[in-house]
C-alpha cells in the first residue's frame, strides 16, 4: 500500500525500486522520470564526464527504436517533452506529455535507459558533439565561473571535477567505459521513478511490468568529501573579455542540515531579489555590475554559500571589496526586522512559484527522495521557513562568515592572483 505523505506518495516495487508521485488529478499533463542516485561525484579521474556522457548516449537509439531519430519522432508524435540532466550526485531522465498517454512516455524513457545499445559508431560521433558543448560552456563566463570556484573549494576530488569532463577522457571513451559505469551504479537501489500530474490509473502494476524483473545488485558509495585547502583562496580563468565574472564564498552546510532554512534567509537578504542587499549596493549604487545574487549551494556531505556577479573589469577591485564587506556585515550586525519578515516572505513565495507545475513539484520531492532517502513536504517547507527566529539567522551568518575564510574564483583579463588575496582577507 502507499505511504501518503501529503504532495507525495511512496510505493516500492517488488525488487526495490522506489516509485514517488505527486498527484494532480486537475492537472491535463503527466510527468514521467528516472533518477538516479549517481552522476560525476561517482567517476575516477580516468573516466571523468562519463556520467554525463552516458546522458547524451541514452537519447541516441534502442533495440527497439535503432536511432535518436525513432525516439524523438515517438515523443513527437504525442506532442512531449524529453530531456535529460547530469548533475555531480545525480542524474534525471525525463518525458512530459499530456495525461492520456503516460503509458507510451514510460514506455520510451524505460527502454532508453535498459536497452540503449552504446554502439561504438555514435559514441565516436558524439564524442564531438561533447567537445564542442565543453567549448560552448568554457566560452561563456557566466556558467564556467561555477566550475572554476568549485574546483577550487573542493580541488582535485569528483566534486572539484567539471561535470562534463575533460577533452582527453572524453575522447578515450569506449563502449566498455560507459557498461563499466552503468554496472556499477543504475541498479535498482539507486533508481526511482517520480510520476506527478494526472497519473491515471494502474501505475504501479504498469511499473512493475516495465522495471519489475530487474534484479538487485550490490552498489558502492561515494568516497566522502575531504576538505582542502588550496595555495591560494583565489583562483583566476584567465580570458580576454570585457567583463569580469567572479564568485566570492565559503564552505557552508550540507543538503539536510537543520539550520539549512536559516541560512536559505541569510542569503536571501544577501542576494535574493532586485532589492537585496548585494543587488542594490552592487548594481543600483554603485553601477559594477548588471548581475548579482547570493545562493547557497549544498551537497549530501558538503556546501558552500557565495555570491556571483559579473562587473567592470575596471573597477574589478571595488567589486571584490564591496561584496567581501556585504558578507562580513551580515554576520557584524543583526538584521533588522522588516528586512528579515520581508526575506521570510520572498523565500515562501518563491517557493511556492517554483512548485507551480506538476513537473516542478515531482522534481522538488524526487532530488531529495533520491539523495536522502526522504522527499520533503511543501507544506513543512514553508513551516520550517516559519520556524527561524532572528537569533537563528544571527547565529548561522556567524557561523558561516564571521571567521571563515572567503575564497575567490574569477574568470577575466587578469593573470596575478596575489593581488586578490588582500582583497578578501579576513
Amino acid at each position: 500500500m502507499p505511504r501518503t505523505m501529503g504532495a507525495f506518495e511512496r510505493h516500492t516495487l517488488s525488487n526495490g525500486i522506489r516509485v514517488l508521485t505527486a498527484p494532480m488529478p486537475q492537472a491535463q499533463s503527466v510527468s514521467c522520470i528516472l533518477m538516479f542516485a549517481a552522476g560525476s561525484r561517482y567517476e575516477t579521474p580516468e573516466t571523468n564526464g562519463i556520467a554525463h556522457f552516458a546522458e547524451h548516449m541514452f537519447l541516441k537509439g534502442t533495440k527497439r527504436r535503432p536511432t535518436a531519430r525513432d525516439i524523438a519522432g515517438e515523443i513527437d508524435g504525442i506532442g512531449g517533452q524529453m530531456n535529460a540532466f547530469t548533475g555531480k550526485e545525480l542524474t534525471g531522465y525525463y518525458i512530459r506529455s499530456a495525461s492520456e498517454h503516460r503509458d507510451i512516455a514510460l514506455d520510451v524513457i524505460v527502454d532508453m535507459i535498459r536497452n540503449s545499445r552504446f554502439e561504438a559508431e555514435e559514441i565516436e560521433r558524439e564524442k564531438g558533439v561533447i567537445i564542442e558543448e565543453m567549448n560552448m560552456y568554457i566560452d561563456t563566463p557566466r556558467d564556467y565561473i561555477g566550475s572554476v570556484y568549485e574546483s577550487l573549494l573542493f580541488g582535485d576530488q569528483p566534486l572539484g571535477w567539471d561535470i562534463i569532463g575533460r577533452k582527453e577522457t572524453v575522447r578515450a571513451a569506449t563502449r566498455d567505459t560507459f557498461t563499466s559505469y552503468i554496472d556499477d551504479w543504475y541498479c535498482p537501489e539507486r533508481m526511482i521513478v517520480g510520476v506527478g500530474g494526472r497519473i491515471g490509473d494502474g501505475l504501479i502494476e504498469r511499473l512493475e511490468g516495465l522495471l519489475g524483473d530487474i534484479a538487485p545488485r550490490p552498489t558502492g558509495t561515494a568516497s566522502p568529501v575531504a576538505i582542502v585547502e588550496s595555495a591560494s583562496p583565489v583562483r583566476l580563468h584567465t580570458k580576454a573579455s570585457d567583463q569580469a565574472h567572479l564568485i566570492i564564498g565559503t564552505r557552508s552546510y550540507p543538503m539536510d542540515h537543520p539550520d539549512r532554512y536559516a541560512l536559505d534567509l541569510v542569503t536571501t537578504v544577501l542576494g535574493g531579489g532586485m532589492s537585496s542587499r548585494l543587488f542594490t549596493e552592487v548594481r543600483e549604487r554603485r553601477g559594477l555590475a548588471y548581475y548579482c545574487f547570493g545562493t547557497a549551494h549544498p551537497y549530501t556531505d558538503a556546501g558552500s554559500v557565495y555570491a556571483q556577479a559579473g562587473v567592470d573589469i575596471t573597477r574589478i577591485d571595488e567589486a571584490v571589496e564591496t561584496i567581501v564587506h556585504e558578507l562580513r556585515k551580515i554576520a557584524a550586525e543583526p538584521i533588522p526586522t522588516e528586512e528579515l519578515e520581508k526575506a521570510r516572505a520572498f523565500t515562501k513565495g518563491r517557493f511556492a512559484l517554483q512548485l507551480e507545475s506538476p513537473h516542478a513539484t515531482i522534481m522538488f520531492g524526487l532530488r531529495r527522495e533520491t539523495l536522502l532517502g526522504k522527499a520533503e513536504e511543501p507544506d513543512a517547507v514553508v513551516a520550517a521557513v516559519d520556524a527561524v527566529t532572528a537569533d537563528d539567522v544571527r547565529r548561522v551568518a556567524q557561523d558561516v562568515f564571521r571567521d571563515s575564510q572567503l575564497l575567490l574564483a574569477l574568470v577575466g583579463p587578469f593573470d596575478d592572483a596575489s593581488r586578490f588575496e588582500p582583497l578578501i582577507a579576513a
